[in-house]
């Protein structure tokens, strides 16, 4: 039998106590097991550093830790404002990200020591798994996608000499009232959305690229124009039948709206990044996002058609008319070529839109617009729009091109 190194116990106790924490439960061992692991792995290296803060990072999700200290890596220069700018906007982003999608998976997908907290609700999982069968499974990677990503960019922020990003003290918004939520503060509500679901046609289109300015018709119109659950308020959300499907159908619509959101917004932000280390990183998280969308724009395609008899909102079939033409196909998964760059060119299958100019603020407003922040303080959309802004203002050096 292989006896345990140090650092191995100390994974062991950091785990267990992140998982109280990702709970909600108090573990004030966390912090000194948390140094403990860090000064063993800067002593060691700077990736093993960066892979420490990553760990760190999880604590974000429901405490009120602070990131801790990770030493900046001697073989580096530290980073650009621009640069800096743009990784902590990308930080706060997917923050935000990994907060709702804590929630749904808390409540509709697979609680376990990667992904803890909540223990599901039952009806609103069945109902999510009409779309597909998976679907608990998906959320639950997508939850931890996102939350891999907050933890890299943080560290490697600190291992720049750059400042991490921490939104804890705005964990202040109420969490669903349904069995199965924890009962923690969050940054976003799920409860009052107002979904944008013109994505479905902006990447069927053939002749339309929003960078020209074009817009487009909405999936399901009715989504666009209230305030809707994606996740059970309460247990009295569970029923009747059409009304929790209803919510999952709003699930699933949203999903696609928020991973479409970030697969723009990385390669519209990568054409201002300077340093390739931090190009490299913005291209390699960027393709995940599209990952994400790719997937839960098809599972959207499979939200059966009904009206929510609580309050009249309706999910049209898509494949019948007046929708049946291309522009909604339920199984166009994959972008159709379009107009890229200038009418002169052949059409292109691309991501759209990577206009660059304005993208930061042009995502918050996106988010803002979805009803994610309803009931946030003003001095948290200040800290955002101050954030957006500098990541809108850097822009690529072509004489420093990198460290």
């Amino acid at each position: 039998m292989t006896k345990s190194s140090p650092d191995r116990k100390v994974s062991q106790n950091l785990n267990a106590s992140r998982r109280n924490l990702l709970r909600g439960e108090n573990d004030s061992s966390f912090e000194n097991l948390l140094n403990e692991r860090i000064s063993r792995r800067v002593a060691i290296s700077r990736g093993g550093a960066i892979a420490a803060a990553g760990i760190a990072g999880a604590v974000l999700l429901s405490s009120g830790l602070t990131f801790p200290t990770v030493a900046a890596s001697e073989n580096h220069d530290e980073l650009s404002e621009g640069d800096e700018a743009i990784l902590r906007f990308l930080s706060a982003a997917e923050i935000l990200e990994t907060d709702f999608w804590q929630q749904y998976n808390e409540l509709g997908g697979i609680q376990d020591s990667e992904v803890p907290g909540g223990s599901g609700s039952a009806p609103y999982t069945a109902a999510l798994k009409v779309l597909d069968a998976d679907m608990d499974q998906y959320i639950h990677d997508n939850t931890e996608d996102e939350f891999t990503h907050f933890t890299f960019i943080n560290a490697y922020l600190t291992s720049r000499g750059g400042e991490p990003v921490d939104l804890d003290e705005f964990r202040t918004l109420p969490s669903s009232k349904a069995t199965g939520a924890q009962q923690i503060g969050r940054l976003t509500n799920l409860m009052q959305l107002t979904v944008d679901t013109s994505y479905w046609n902006k990447y069927r289109s053939r002749k339309k690229n929003p960078d020209f300015g074009d817009t487009f018709p909405q999936a399901v119109p009715d989504l666009s124009k209230g305030k809707f659950p994606a996740i059970p308020r309460n247990d009295s959300d569970l029923k009747p039948h059409d009304h929790i499907q209803a919510i999952a159908n709003t699930a699933g619509f949203h999903f696609a709206f928020i991973e479409g959101g970030g697969t723009s917004l990385y390669p519209s932000l990568a054409q201002r990044v300077t340093d390739p280390e931090v190009l490299r990183i913005l291209l390699s998280i960027g393709p995940t996002e599209t990952m994400h969308f790719q997937t839960w724009q098809d599972k959207a395609g499979n939200a059966p058609p009904l009206t929510d008899p609580t309050n009249g909102l309706t999910f049209p079939d898509l494949n019948k008319l007046p929708f049946d033409t291309e522009d909604f196909q339920t199984n166009l998964i994959m972008p159709e070529p379009t107009i890229f760059l200038d009418r002169k060119f052949p059409v292109c299958s691309i991501i759209r839109p990577t206009e660059t100019e304005g993208a930061a603020m042009g995502a918050l407003e996106a988010l803002t617009a979805d009803g994610l922040f309803i009931g946030q303080s003003k001095k948290f959309f200040a800290v955002l729009q101050d954030l957006a802004n500098e990541a809108d203002l850097a822009k690529r050096s072509v004489e420093s091109g990198g460290n």
